[in-house]
């Protein structure tokens, strides 16, 4: 995963200071959200997936699927992209684009994963503390994973708050293993 990361950053980087440049960030949120969506097409995929499919082609379908919701430069960032055969990487793209966007807002996405869907008075409450800890805007999404137990796991970025039974539980056998 480092490695496509690795990959991947760059590609986001120049996509989001050229949005940046020309005030667009809103605009290319939409067309890298439209591509990627394109790109995990099942057919699409096969398509880029297929090594006798040549870059010309594989470039020509997806342009013209993607039509009139991709201005040039966002056409030129999906010739680069099948030029170096990265295209099956969009997704990833729009993802990182997407995180750079929203840290340059101030806005920081959470992961909450409970094992019961927690109250909208709860899930307000743990957002106002996490907001108050990192002093930015969070926003946050809960996952169910009944596997934890109980209590919350809360990952923003690289961040991971574990206060699960299952946390607890593993750092305790760990703990008595010495």
């Amino acid at each position: 995963m480092a490695e496509a990361i690795t990959i991947v950053r760059p590609y986001a980087v120049a996509a989001y200071r050229l949005a940046k440049e020309h005030n667009a960030l809103s605009r290319w949120s939409e067309m890298l959200t439209f591509a990627a969506a394109v790109a995990n097409d099942a057919q699409m995929r096969a398509l880029i997936e297929d090594p006798k499919t040549s870059s010309a082609e594989l470039e020509r379908v997806f342009l013209a699927v993607c039509a009139d919701r991709l201005d040039e430069p966002g056409k030129n960032l999906i010739r680069l992209l099948v030029e170096y055969d990265r295209l099956d990487l969009l997704p990833e793209v729009a993802a990182a684009y997407e995180a750079l966007k929203a840290q340059d807002e101030g806005v920081l996405d959470a992961v909450i994963t409970a094992a019961v869907k927690p109250s909208a008075a709860e899930i307000k409450a743990v957002v106002a503390q996490l907001e108050r800890k990192f002093g930015k805007k969070v926003e946050a999404s809960v996952k169910l994973a009944p596997e934890i137990i109980g209590g919350l796991k809360i990952e923003l970025g690289d961040t991971v708050i574990d206060a699960s039974v299952q946390g607890q539980l593993q750092e305790l056998a760990y703990t008595l293993k010495g």
